[in-house]
């Protein structure tokens, strides 16, 4: 990597001052890893709950002497002004104060993420954005503002959508032709032969009906060996079968591929998602196009995977991969004979990252823009694609509307529509409202569905973008 060179000669500053509201794990990561940042300052840590804003400071070793826990914002301009470090519960103070630089919004409840994100950009603070359920709604709004303000909005390293937007930059940098692009799924599913089991592997709560572990019949544990050649649907139509009942994607999934989708271009074939259940080894076999020998119709498809590995193989680490070709017969020969895992013909190959470290490695992406004045996105983030949501259960007039994380509902990506009635949805424009009416289970939520919030900017900021992109 070459960041050290651009700090060291294009810096605007020595350091960045951050404040981050939401010190949940992700948030948390990035304060425990300042101490041993160059250049990093996280001086106000916000929360809800003070004990985790302070636990935040804690956990990264500072001493308590060095602390301040402060309500107001003359408080903690003070507080920094003498070399301490905030803590608070009332967020709002955050991006007035004006010693930081920058505001990390990881609360994770869009409503609130939109308002601290908007009050950043108003106060000149660049903003890294890793609440997505706010991303995926008004992102690309976000990203104009801010542009206009003279700062930066951007995804962050850590987060799969993230590193995929990166990782798909750097490949049509190098002129590479993108079949599919795609993250790995947190949870891996451990095959393990002599047993005849599959066993999830993963640090989430299995909800019912899910189980742990499944059993695989002796007539199909040939569709658990090495994909052949052509065969590719057949044997994932199978595996799919075979292993429904270990847990599935969630919506927090696909809500990081939609806004992948919307940095990239990159675009689902179906709107559930493939979810392929596949060895590193396969995905340039399945997921290249149909005529690479794969599955999709198109180039630049987005989609998921589930690692399948046995469980003394190493497998993707919750990382991000790319199907890609060379165009030129000579670059391609490269490609494919150098190491990289290619499909049966040499006509495609994948390139993968095994791994995503959360708020560990957030801090490239703050200290890009901060010192920098660039993101780590892409230029041409648009709305392409919204996040909506089926009613995955017979869902009550009057009840409230969960998050990505809810089993209430299941997600799909879709083309992006206006607010309107008989639309579908923004699915983070549902979280934490009622439902209107009585929605049967399998029903397609749409906004005549749900009661709007009164004076809610989310949907404000919405209409908005949907006024400034989708006309």
């Amino acid at each position: 990597m070459i960041y050290h060179h651009l700090y060291k000669n294009f810096a605007r500053k020595e350091q960045v001052t951050v404040g981050l509201i939401g010190a949940g794990a992700y948030g948390t990561a990035i304060v425990t890893q300042d101490p041993h940042t160059p250049r990093l300052n996280v001086a106000a840590v916000a929360d809800l709950s003070l004990t985790a804003a302070r636990g935040a400071y804690e956990k990264a070793g500072f001493a308590p002497e060095t602390l301040a826990e402060c309500r107001t914002l003359e408080e903690a301009e003070a507080a920094i002004a003498a070399g301490r470090r905030v803590y608070t519960d009332n967020c709002d103070i955050i991006a007035g104060i004006g010693a930081l630089d920058m505001v990390c919004e990881s609360t994770g409840t869009p409503e609130a993420s939109a308002r601290y994100a908007m009050d950043a950009i108003a106060q000149g603070k660049h903003v890294a954005m890793i609440t997505k359920d706010c991303d995926i709604a008004i992102g690309p709004l976000l990203k104009k503002r801010a542009q206009a303000k003279g700062v930066v909005y951007t995804p962050v390293d850590g987060d799969q959508h993230g590193l995929l937007i990166q990782l798909y930059e750097w490949a049509k940098s190098v002129g590479l032709t993108v079949l599919s692009g795609g993250k790995a799924t947190d949870g891996e599913y451990v095959y393990d032969r002599a047993a005849g089991t599959v066993r999830i592997k993963t640090d989430k709560k299995i909800h019912s009906p899910s189980v742990e572990v499944v059993e695989v019949a002796p007539e199909d544990r040939p569709w658990m060996e090495m994909i052949p050649a052509g065969r590719s649907e057949e044997y994932i139509a199978h595996r799919k079968r075979i292993m429904a009942r270990l847990p599935q994607p969630g919506a927090y999934d696909l809500c990081e591929m939609a806004v992948a989708a919307n940095y990239t271009g990159l675009a689902p074939m179906v709107d559930t998602l493939v979810h392929a259940p596949l060895r590193i080894t396969e995905i340039p076999v399945a997921y290249a196009t149909k005529a690479n020998g794969g599955i999709f119709e198109n180039l630049d498809t987005l989609d998921l995977a589930t690692c399948l590995r046995a469980p003394d193989e190493s497998g993707l680490g919750g990382g991000v991969f790319l199907v890609v070709r060379c165009d030129n017969a000579y670059s391609n020969h490269v490609l494919t004979t150098k190491g990289q895992i290619a499909n049966y013909d040499d006509s495609a190959a994948v390139i993968y990252r095994p791994y995503h470290l959360c708020g560990v490695e957030t801090s490239s992406t703050i200290l890009v823009a901060g010192l920098l004045g660039l993101d780590t996105g892409s230029d041409d983030y648009r709305p392409r694609y919204d996040l909506v949501k089926v009613a995955a259960r017979d869902i009550a007039e009057g009840e409230v509307f969960g998050n990505d994380h809810s089993q209430q509902m299941r997600a799909r990506i879709v083309p992006a529509i206006p607010v309107a009635p008989g639309n579908a949805a923004c699915a983070h424009l549902l979280t934490g409202n009622r439902a209107r009416v009585a929605i049967p289970a399998g029903t397609l939520i749409t906004y005549d569905m749900v009661e709007e919030p009164a004076g809610s900017l989310l949907w404000d900021l919405r209409r908005q973008q949907d006024a400034e992109f989708l006309g």
